[in-house]
């Protein structure tokens, strides 16, 4: 499991340095402002839960069963959450239909949240 962990680490954090070069030098003159905000957003975030993802992979402080839980929460929460704003910040670039796709992005934030609710409770549940 911890080489799963380090591996979705390693290629969340490999795709948000190449999504942000490419929103910095390839998008500035096709998007908007604000939706740019919001890209660098979503890889803002995805950068820390890759990092998490990381360490998570890397730490023998959580048992297998609340570390796949936590690893499980941390990949869903980042394709929905970080994946649903690259697509709403191009929309304007693309012919993609995204009426549905507004409720997926707080979804994400919620399961990101969950992610790190779970880490904490690990985390005081180890150190008593």
């Amino acid at each position: 499991m911890n080489r799963t962990i380090l591996l979705f680490g390693v290629f969340f954090g490999v795709t948000a340095v190449l999504l942000g070069a490419f929103g910095a030098h390839g998008l500035k003159e096709l998007i908007s402002e604000s939706s740019l905000d919001s890209y660098k957003t979503a890889v803002t975030y995805q950068m820390y839960h890759a990092l998490l993802l990381l360490w998570l992979g890397s730490t023998s402080k959580i048992a297998e069963p609340g570390k796949k839980l936590i690893f499980w929460c941390l990949l869903l929460g980042i394709i929905l959450f970080s994946f649903s704003i690259y697509l709403l910040a191009t929309s304007s670039l693309h012919s993609i239909n995204l009426e549905g796709i507004a409720f997926i992005t707080p979804l994400g934030g919620a399961i990101l949240i969950t992610a790190w609710i779970l880490l904490g409770y690990r985390i005081f549940k180890y150190f008593k």
